[in-house]
């Protein structure tokens, strides 16, 4: 018997141990934020890193924009409104990673490659 409540009393302060980590871990991302029109692309996962910014009125559609020379891009927003496609290439091949994503409010926390490219589609 003794055993028995030495063994709960244990679980209960392991489990009381272990519930606000896992709480904490479970806890959703907060979105970055991102304009109506807009593409927004961070350095690092969850929205955070430097961050760019680029406006559909200023992007030539269907044309590759490689990011700047050393840079790369782990999380993005799409609010252009237009699909928008990312490359692991800094050309936009597609002998790398690449992926669409919907304009009318993607939101990637992260990306499963290092993102150097990308490309707005006419819809």
């Amino acid at each position: 018997m003794r055993t028995t409540v030495v063994a709960a009393a244990l679980a209960a302060a392991l489990a009381a141990a272990l519930i606000p980590q896992a709480v904490a871990q479970a806890a959703p991302v907060r979105l970055g934020s991102c304009g109506s029109g807009q593409l927004c692309l961070w350095a690092k996962p969850g929205f955070t890193g430097a961050r760019q910014v680029h406006e559909l009125s200023t992007l030539d559609i269907d044309s590759c924009v490689p990011l700047p020379a050393g840079s790369t891009v782990q999380a993005l927003a799409n609010r252009t409104g237009r699909p928008v496609t990312a490359y692991q290439s800094a050309e936009c091949a597609e002998t790398g990673e690449f992926e669409t994503y919907p304009g009318g409010g993607t939101w990637l926390p992260q990306s499963p490659y290092q993102v150097r490219a990308f490309k707005v589609w006419e819809n």
